[in-house]
């Protein structure tokens, strides 16, 4: 099991890799089977090709990350992270808390975001 060093380095790769248009560099922390659910109640995405397609589509829209709070890891198999989604040219924001599950190789097997209309501003 990764520990939480590996796993808040990996939340804040994900956030670097928004914020630098490299929609490459988020999906590759996603285990080929994981599952992408977001915002949670929503239909997953599964699977290398939906997630290599989910985050092409949210990194090419300009979307930028910003940290609420520092990163929290665990005694398990999961960290989570609240942040800001900024949408350019939206005039969107919507705040998110993120919940991730990491598999024994510590790549992401399963990222579920928590937000919902109460959330968006804009």
């Amino acid at each position: 099991m990764p520990d939480q060093e590996h796993m808040k380095g990996a939340l804040q790769r994900y956030v670097d890799g928004f914020n630098a248009g490299d929609a490459a560099a988020v999906s590759a922390l996603f285990a080929d089977d994981a599952v992408v659910e977001d915002p949670v109640g929503h239909p997953q995405v599964v699977g290398r090709e939906a997630i290599d397609a989910f985050y092409a589509n949210a990194v090419g829209a300009g979307t930028k990350l910003s940290l609420d709070g520092p990163i929290r890891g665990s005694y398990g198999d999961r960290a989570a992270m609240a942040f800001t989604v900024a949408v350019p040219g939206m005039g969107l924001r919507i705040r998110v808390i993120d919940v991730m599950t990491f598999g024994a190789d510590g790549r992401i097997v399963r990222m579920e975001a928590h937000w919902g209309p109460d959330d968006l501003e804009g």
